[in-house]
């Protein structure tokens, strides 16, 4: 009875989408009041209706209702609660019924926290929030039902292994939360559009919602690469996956969407760029759906394998951008802006920080992509690799750095070079003495590529600081978006460097061990007492034991894991990592060589590999307080009328 209840409520639900997608709409283009005044109790049953279909799948998954496909596939009896709760968004079906119920939540948070924007436009928002909705539970309920029933079965095929992991049961949610949340900068541009008004009050509009949607998004890869990095037992923190690849295109166009909506607001410039931004994010997120469940890639990640499936998401997926780019060409003549700016100013750094980032999201889109062309046009299939990535993406990165720490000096609309000569010349001398100075104490050798990425990093980070010292305040008299700035830049300086130093300076040793022997890197010895049987709730397990020493006084003991779930019979490597915020020191468990208790281990010694998370969780904070920023907060009508700046 409750699995009907949450299909009755999922069907309920976009009749309710239906009419948040069309009344609403249709009375702002009328002037029907009555049709625009559905759009918030529309808006608060779509939410609520969504609510009851995730709670009645989460229940069935709970109580091991094996009369429901989807969980007869994706869970089984043995399965701890936690995992049994994951396992809601596991698999195809339930993913998409999470991207759902974000996307109502989303719609639900805009109509509660959005006093300031007129009635009229927050219609129309939320009209084109319900269009979304129509499309993806559409998708839902014809061709991705996780209400299906079948008979009964005695117990479940499990979950996927490699999904049995806290990573999962927070990693997905918190990527869908900034994936969908781009659909709100959408809907905002697509709104801004329909009524042929792109002024400033909207890119203010605007700028919380995208920071929030971009501050998740960043989370969320950060927490996919930590979950690859100890769960798939290689050790690596990012490999050109496709379906990471997915993830970062949105994250890069929705970095500049950010950018471009500060002169949008701050100048009035840029309108027309900063609406294909927003489209070009939402988009990429649609196309990260597409590629994850259309079944024409193979990736860790992916959820699905059905090519009809993938049709129905990219025939959504072209309407989604040809609707809105047809909209954009007829009103594009309304987004003209008589603001002038010179070459050398704030303005120029910003666009060239947003073009740096689309050619980036480019790149990955051509090299991810790529192979899929070159198969459908019968040329064979052709592997695109991290050699492609990493020419490609690590000297635009270094370009990007570069235009960062100048663009934040730079002032509105007019600038000189000889204002910031001695700035500059400051900023470099300090990086360049870090960059040399920091290999010194934490490297075992020199390295150009080493002093290159420092240098980088360096720059960024001190540019940073030099800019908050030119605004002569006290930190805690910055603003909100100061404080986003201040952290989001030297987020990505931490980033910068622990991938610098990952990369380099990474070492890693296959080898053969029997109780007893010990290997040494790079001061760290590793000894090996052996291999014990252990039992899991659903697996049984070979537990390695390795003891840890430096200077010879223990440090830390590790137990790696070699797996095997009693139902899948996939074998899962679970690593023995040792953190520290300045290194790990990592083991995971091979096969069993010969009748000695001899196993293959893989060592590995990681310096900084944490400061690329730390980065990501200080950007995350930046974006925060840029999106909590107190002119967003309790703003009344009669302030928005707001004139760009001009001098």
């Amino acid at each position: 009875m409750i699995p009907e209840i949450g299909q009755f409520a999922l069907i309920i639900a976009l009749a309710v989408s239906i009419i948040l997608g069309v009344m609403p709409l249709w009375g702002s283009i009328n002037g029907n009041s009555q049709y625009i005044a559905v759009a918030k109790p529309a808006t608060y049953t779509q939410f609520a209706l969504m609510t009851v279909s995730l709670a009645c799948l989460v229940y069935a998954f709970v109580t091991d209702d094996f009369s429901v496909k989807y969980v007869t596939t994706t869970s089984n009896s043995a399965l701890p609660l936690l995992f049994k709760v994951s396992a809601v968004w596991g698999a195809h079906e339930g993913s998409l019924l999470l991207w759902g119920y974000i996307l109502s939540l989303w719609t639900f948070c805009v109509a509660i926290f959005s006093r300031s924007i007129p009635p009229l436009m927050l219609a129309r928002i939320l009209g084109v929030l319900g269009l979304v909705a129509v499309g993806f539970l559409l998708f839902l309920i014809i061709t991705s039902n996780p209400f299906d029933r079948i008979p009964m079965q005695l117990d479940g095929r499990d979950l996927n292994p490699l999904l049995q992991d806290i990573g999962l049961a927070i990693h997905p949610p918190t990527l869908y939360v900034g994936y969908v949340g781009f659909a709100v900068a959408y809907a905002f541009a697509v709104a801004a559009m329909i009524g042929g008004k792109l002024d400033v009050a909207w890119a203010r509009w605007a700028r919380p919602w995208t920071n929030i949607a971009w501050v998740f998004l960043t989370i969320g890869i950060a927490l996919g690469s930590w979950w690859a990095y100890y769960e798939l037992g290689w050790g690596g923190w990012w490999f050109w996956d496709p379906v990471e690849n997915a993830s970062l295109m949105p994250w890069l166009v929705g970095t500049a969407l950010m950018h471009s909506l500060v002169v949008t607001e701050k100048r009035g410039l840029f309108k027309a760029w900063t609406v294909l931004l927003a489209i070009g994010a939402f988009s990429l997120s649609l196309l990260g759906t597409f590629l994850v469940r259309s079944g024409v890639l193979t990736s860790v990640h992916s959820f699905a394998s059905d090519p009809e499936r993938g049709l129905f998401i990219l025939a959504f997926l072209m309407l989604v951008i040809g609707g809105s780019l047809t909209l954009f060409v007829v009103q594009a003549r309304k987004f003209e802006s008589s603001a002038k700016f010179e070459p050398f100013s704030k303005e120029t750094g910003l666009l060239a920080n947003n073009v740096i980032l689309v050619v980036m999201a480019s790149a990955v889109l051509l090299g991810t992509l790529f192979p899929l062309i070159t198969d459908a046009m019968g040329i064979g299939k052709i592997s695109v690799g991290p050699p492609y990535f990493n020419a490609v993406m690590v000297p635009l990165a270094v370009v990007l750095a570069i235009v960062m720490g100048f663009g934040l000096l730079l002032r509105w609309k007019k600038d000189s070079l000889g204002r910031l000569s001695t700035t500059v010349w400051t900023g470099l001398v300090v990086s360049l003495v870090i960059a040399v100075v920091l290999p010194l104490i934490f490297a075992p050798d020199f390295s150009s590529l080493v002093l290159m990425g420092l240098l980088i990093s360096s720059w960024v980070a001190f540019t940073t600081l030099l800019w908050v010292i030119r605004q002569k305040r006290s930190p805690f008299r910055l603003s909100g978006t100061s404080w986003g700035a201040l952290l989001g830049h030297i987020g990505l300086a931490v980033t910068f460097t622990g991938i610098t130093l990952v990369s380099i300076y990474t070492i890693e040793d296959d080898v053969r061990m029997e109780p007893g022997d010990v290997k040494t890197i790079q001061g760290y010895e590793f000894k090996f007492l052996g291999v014990k049987d252990a039992k899991g709730p659903n697996y049984m397990a070979h537990r390695g034991t390795i003891i840890i020493s430096e200077k010879n006084q223990v440090i830390a003991t590790l137990h790696p894991e070699k797996r095997s779930y009693l139902v899948q019979k996939m074998p899962m490597t679970e690593a023995g990592i040792d953190v520290t915020l300045f290194r790990d020191l990592f083991v995971a468990l091979g096969e069993p060589l010969g009748t000695e208790g001899a196993w293959s281990l893989r060592l590995q010694y990681k310096p900084f590999l944490r400061w690329i998370w730390l980065g990501a969780i200080l950007m995350g904070l930046g974006g925060l307080f840029a999106a909590f920023d107190r002119r967003y907060r309790g703003m009344r009508k009669s302030r928005l009328n707001i004139k760009p700046v001009t001098a």
